[in-house]
């Protein structure tokens, strides 16, 4: 099922559990996120940045594959520009048809990103399409960003900036940052600021920079109100050890071969991590339901 985040989120947010978003620039990590998904009968979001789509994931080629992919599973897949910075990028998402669209103007002052976001929010509804914008600033962890108190989401700020804009979800700031974090560094988070922003907005809120947060922290996010948890680097990492491991074990390995095995551990991580955040056993019924009748 090809769909936009709005719905699949709304339903992370009134059942307490969160929605892998999950960066892709190639053909065998959408087969990897998508099979995965199915598996684990989990809702599942492929982003894209611009970056990565000017370096090599072009969005003309993948957002038409990704929907026939999505298309043939019994569960919501949401296609999703990641940190749409100019008006060009993403105009072009939506040409593409791409199913969700995110307004970053997190470095602009308050009222520019209110204006950009009302702006984007209301191409992306007439589209059919959702929206997510950024409160806060969530920068680089090679920048130790997460530990600028003056980037965290302020909490009135917030109830403000999503009544004027509509947006249908919001990244905040709470002290993680995109990237790799130092060896052995697990960022402190403001679950308290969490608790405020989730009971002031009562709507479904993201986290960018999951990768590195650890598992007790990921855990912890989910419980105090985070419904769409953002995974990049975790999974790239994940994808090129698993090509290495493959390519010493047998240094003659097929191409094909070796874009399979890469395949199927990113499998093994997504699905490890889909349990661990609940999205797992979402879309299914109980067995046993009872008689068929005409």
């Amino acid at each position: 099922m090809y769909v936009s985040m709005k719905e699949m989120l709304l339903h992370a947010h009134k059942n307490n559990y969160a929605v892998m978003a999950i960066n892709c620039v190639n053909m065998e990590q959408a087969k990897a996120i998508i099979q995965s998904a199915a598996e684990e009968h989990s809702a599942v979001i492929i982003n894209i940045s611009p970056r990565q789509m000017k370096a090599h994931g072009h969005g003309d080629i993948l957002a038409p594959m990704i929907k026939n992919m999505a298309e043939k599973v019994n569960v919501p897949v949401a296609f999703n520009l990641d940190h749409g910075a100019t008006y060009e990028d993403i105009t072009k998402a939506i040409e593409y048809g791409f199913s969700s669209v995110m307004i970053d103007s997190s470095s602009c002052e308050f009222e520019e990103n209110v204006r950009r976001t009302q702006m984007i929010a209301s191409l992306a509804h007439g589209k059919g399409l959702s929206c997510e914008a950024e409160l806060g600033h969530v920068g680089l962890a090679s920048q130790a960003d997460n530990s600028k108190l003056d980037l965290y989401t302020n909490v009135e700020q917030a109830k403000e900036f999503v009544d004027r804009t509509g947006c249908d979800c919001l990244a905040v700031a709470i002290g993680t940052a995109h990237g790799s974090y130092p060896e052995g560094f697990v960022p402190k988070l403001d679950f308290e600021r969490l608790k405020e922003l989730k009971a002031r907005l009562d709507m479904p809120l993201v986290l960018h920079g999951g990768s590195g947060a650890g598992e007790e922290n990921i855990k912890k996010v989910v419980a105090c109100g985070i419904n769409k948890i953002n995974v990049c680097t975790d999974l790239f990492k994940h994808a090129r050890l698993a090509t290495a491991k493959a390519l010493e074990e047998n240094p003659n390995i097929d191409y094909m071969d070796l874009c399979i095995a890469a395949q199927n551990a990113m499998k093994d991580f997504i699905k490890a991590y889909m349990r661990l955040i609940g999205s797992s056993g979402r879309y299914t019924f109980e067995k046993d339901n009872g008689p068929e009748l005409d």
